[in-house]
């Protein structure tokens, strides 16, 4: 029933720019914690950003200053801006949410990200 799908990725150069949308269907999506996550190949799954039901947001160190995360939620979708692209930015970033307080996270398909030096 939840349904989150990732759009935007692609190939970049570094020090290029992309933007990644989530549309999310199947949630109450003002009411939720929305994130953004990565992974490369081989590595472990890495929280990018966090935005909050009262727009209150966190970033990985790796990513601030760089990336923005946002919310349309009359559009039920999620944005994350990503500026200042490094190769080691390649990923596959993925859309997570979840209610307030600890509720179970739901995950899209993921898009991939590849920057190139």
């Amino acid at each position: 029933q939840v349904q989150l799908v990732e759009s935007g990725g692609g190939l970049v150069q570094a020090g290029g720019s992309l933007r990644l949308s989530c549309a999310a269907s199947g949630i109450v999506f003002g009411l939720n914690v929305m994130s953004w996550y990565r992974q490369a190949p081989g590595k472990q799954r890495e929280l990018v950003a966090t935005i909050t039901p009262e727009d209150m947001t966190n970033y990985a160190d790796s990513v601030k200053g760089r990336f923005t995360i946002s919310r349309d939620n009359a559009k039920s979708t999620l944005y994350l801006q990503l500026n200042s692209l490094k190769p080691e930015d390649t990923a596959v970033y993925y859309c997570a949410t979840r209610r307030p307080y600890s509720g179970p996270e739901s995950w899209g398909q993921g898009t991939q990200v590849t920057v190139s030096s």
